[in-house]
């Protein structure tokens, strides 16, 4: 991080991250979490309610969009509050490359109480896959 934390303004542009997920990361995350939806490992399941394929655990969507600010910040403890909305999935392909997540934040406010909020895009197959993501972090 080049510029400190007490000098960040308005239009502060963190650095961006990309994150790859690949089947084997869903089947991780599920033992981790114990969600075994099958929409996150059975294409026929997928399909047969309608998705376009398997998709990413919307979860695990939200945790790898945070860490563009985690990372930033260089201490997750940093993090007073995040939230999203989900509005779309992210399908991951059965093959070796899977999907790419490309996350971008920006500073959207500096309060004087010593907190920003962040404003997130993560974007997946070209669309944006979370709306109104947003965290209130501590600067100081």
């Amino acid at each position: 991080m080049s510029t400190p934390l007490t000098e960040v303004e308005v239009g502060t542009e963190l650095p961006p991250l990309t994150v790859h997920l690949t089947r084997a990361s869903l089947v991780r995350y599920a033992g981790a979490s114990g969600d075994f939806n099958p929409i996150h490992y059975s294409d026929r399941f997928a399909a047969a309610i309608g998705l376009p394929g398997v998709v990413a655990h919307g979860m695990l969507t939200m945790a790898s969009a945070i860490r563009v600010v985690t990372d930033w910040l260089g201490d997750p403890s940093r993090v007073i509050e995040y939230g999203v909305r989900f509005t779309k999935p992210v399908v991951v392909p059965d093959d070796e490359k899977g999907a790419t997540l490309e996350i971008s934040a920006k500073v959207a406010a500096v309060n004087e109480d010593g907190t920003a909020r962040i404003d997130i895009t993560a974007v997946a197959a070209d669309e944006k896959v979370l709306g109104q993501a947003r965290a209130l972090v501590r600067l100081t």
